[in-house]
């Protein structure tokens, strides 16, 4: 008879193992990296990771880790989808049924030109419309026409006008009429958000307005308009000023609280105005951290529904999830397609009810046909091909996904909490309270950025200088005055427009000598490394196809046309070779030599030969390049 496989004691064959086993096998690894006084717990530490928010990130996660450092206190139950407090999904069914709201926005100022788009993107698996309205896109007297041919009472409609978002709302209002669309089976949100548009622009000479225009439309939808949301939290403004994952949901939660006191003081029952909110989040190319964060902020909300008095039906987030404008580069703009998708997957796996794939060039401009056609495709890979809908909260139960929801949900509220101290968002933002604390964290992370400790793949990582540029067509800019807009590769850009308009000067790109040393196997990684390094400033790189030497390298600088260099070696040739080089270089007219690697004991040596600076993994690239940049340009 055979055995079947659940019958076969596949683990009983091997020992037992525990966690100080691994733990001297981690110990064996580091010894050979050179770390050979790191034992026990303290090498699982030397593996660990550093979020922002001080979240530490561990190599191994067990059960016992999710009440680890709170002794007695266990973290908050996720429960089951649709019941509080809606970590695992805000309803029972999750995506299951019919998959997550697939969004696209639209932000041309030309109606027609939407039109055309729009009318694409729902024949071709788009579910609903995300439409700039007024300043920032279609004119509100164009939204018509906009959306001419659209099947209102099919397509839901999500709106956002910034100051002219009451206008908006009645335009739209009144072309549900225009259609015969019964109010009640109406879908999409009216978008006002009279706190976010504070956050962008500074001005609050017509909030107290805005708010109450705001309540009556909410008082409106919620008599007669059930599936469609009158008031965007949007935590994009926080997330875009440099904020991080926690920042982002204390201040959504503060916004959130905001509106909710408003939405009460106008008459509506805190049912009614739960029922009127949507939230919306950023997610990132950081997988975990995404899904974490929207577990985290379902847990939040139904916090303060419940402090409110809410019923446990209103208490569910109604979240809209947006892949960050943050991480999208403007050169190699192609890798943000990668970015794109694992933020997307990221933002369906984290249970969001809608989900907006950026295209890949919304960057530089007004997206063209081809990156939208992607943007939307994406999601229908996501959706039809993988699945990934089709099982509620598949990261629950990850030890490490429990335990980072549960960190992020602390650190949120605590940053809420704050802010409530202070007098509540509306003050928090007029006092710069807000403002202050996003710009600490974006300088820190700016820190990160500068030192390649968070690489961007295609810019200050595996950039191409040869690539052939991207171009269209200017977008809206949309408001502005408030809180700053962040891109991650803001520096490296300024420093590739100083390369590029270089080369509209002369002709050539700003260029750097490399100077092998030694046998292949003892530059080849130093060199790709400092080539990589320069690249990154737009300043290309150029070397022999063979070594040079103290007699060789004068001449082989002349021929690359460089003025700077950078010798690239190991540590022991350089203790034969580095001096002499530098010092042949200097003779040969080299405004600045590097020296690629850490100088250790030999540092006084290399510089009184001429190296003038060092370049290492964790070097301050954006000044090394800045500098680099500097001497080319005055020489």
């Amino acid at each position: 008879m055979t055995a079947q496989p659940s019958e076969l004691p596949l683990a009983a064959a091997f020992p037992a193992a525990d966690r100080e086993q691994w733990q001297r096998l981690v110990e064996g690894v580091l010894r050979k990296s050179g770390a050979t006084d790191v034992t026990g717990a303290a090498a699982e530490d030397a593996l660990a990771t550093t979020l922002q928010d001080g979240i530490r990130v561990r190599p191994l996660y067990t059960a016992e880790d999710l009440a680890q450092d709170r002794p007695g206190e266990q973290p908050a139950d996720g429960g089951f989808p649709g019941f509080p407090p809606f970590v695992r999904a805000g309803r029972a069914e999750g995506t299951a049924v019919s998959g997550w709201d697939v969004r696209q926005r639209h932000a041309d100022p030309d109606p027609r030109r939407v039109n055309e788009a729009v009318l694409a993107d729902l024949e071709n698996g788009v579910t609903s419309l995300w439409l700039a309205v007024g300043d920032g896109g279609v004119p509100v007297e164009g939204l018509a026409k906009a959306l001419d041919g659209v099947y209102l009472d099919l397509a839901g409609v999500v709106l956002d006008a910034g100051d002219r978002f009451a206008e908006a709302a009645e335009e739209l209002l009144r072309l549900f009429a225009e259609q015969g669309v019964v109010l009640s089976d109406a879908a999409g949100g009216l978008g006002a958000d009279p706190v976010g548009l504070l956050a962008r622009t500074g001005d609050d000479s017509k909030l107290r307005g805005q708010l109450a225009t705001a309540a009556g439309l909410a008082a409106r939808c919620a008599a007669g308009a059930p599936r469609l949301r009158a008031l965007a939290v949007d935590a994009l403004p926080y997330h875009e000023a440099g904020g991080s994952a926690a920042e982002e949901l204390g201040c959504s939660l503060a916004t959130g609280v905001t509106y909710l006191r408003e939405l009460t003081t106008a008459g509506l029952d805190i049912d009614a105005a739960c029922g009127q909110l949507e939230f919306r989040y950023a997610a990132t190319a950081d997988q975990f951290l995404t899904i974490a964060k929207l577990r985290a902020a379902r847990r939040l909300w139904a916090r303060v529904a419940e402090v409110c008095g809410a019923s446990a039906a209103a208490a569910a987030q109604r979240q809209h999830a947006v892949t960050s404008p943050v991480m999208m580069s403007r050169r190699d703009p192609w890798v943000n397609m990668l970015r794109t998708t694992v933020a997307g997957l990221s933002a369906g796996v984290g249970g969001a009810d809608a989900v907006t794939v950026l295209p890949f060039d919304a960057a530089l401009g007004l997206p063209d046909a081809f990156a939208r056609r992607i943007a939307r495709n994406t999601q229908s890979v996501l959706l039809e091909e993988s699945h990934l809908s089709k099982v509620i909260d598949p990261a629950g139960g990850s030890w490490y996904v429990e335990r980072l929801t549960d960190e992020l949900a602390r650190a949120g509220w605590a940053w809420f909490q704050e802010i409530e101290r202070a007098g509540g968002h509306l003050a928090a933002l007029r006092s710069g309270m807000i403002a202050g604390r996003l710009a600490a964290t974006w300088e820190k992370r700016s820190r990160d950025l500068a030192h390649r400790r968070e690489p961007v793949t295609g810019v200050s990582e595996f950039p191409n200088l040869a690539e052939a540029p991207v171009h269209r067509d200017p977008a809206p800019a949309g408001p502005r005055g408030g809180l700053p807009r962040v891109r991650r590769d803001e520096a490296f850009e300024a420093l590739r427009a100083r390369s590029d308009a270089y080369l509209a000067n002369t002709g050539a790109r700003p260029k750097a000598f490399l100077a092998a040393l030694g046998p292949v196997s003892a530059h080849t990684a130093r060199l790709a490394f400092a080539a990589n390094l320069f690249q990154a400033g737009g300043i290309e790189t150029v070397h022999e196809g063979a070594p040079v030497d103290a007699e060789s390298v004068a001449g082989a600088f002349a021929r690359s046309g460089a003025r700077i260099a950078c010798l690239c070696s190991s540590d022991a040739v350089y203790g034969e070779q580095a001096a002499a080089v530098a010092a042949a270089l200097k003779e040969a007219g080299a405004l600045r030599v590097h020296l690629a690697g850490r100088p250790g004991d030999r540092e006084e040596e290399y510089l009184r030969a001429g190296v003038d600076g060092f370049v290492f993994a964790g070097c301050d690239a954006v000044e090394v390049l800045t500098s680099a940049l500097d001497v080319m340009e005055v020489a």
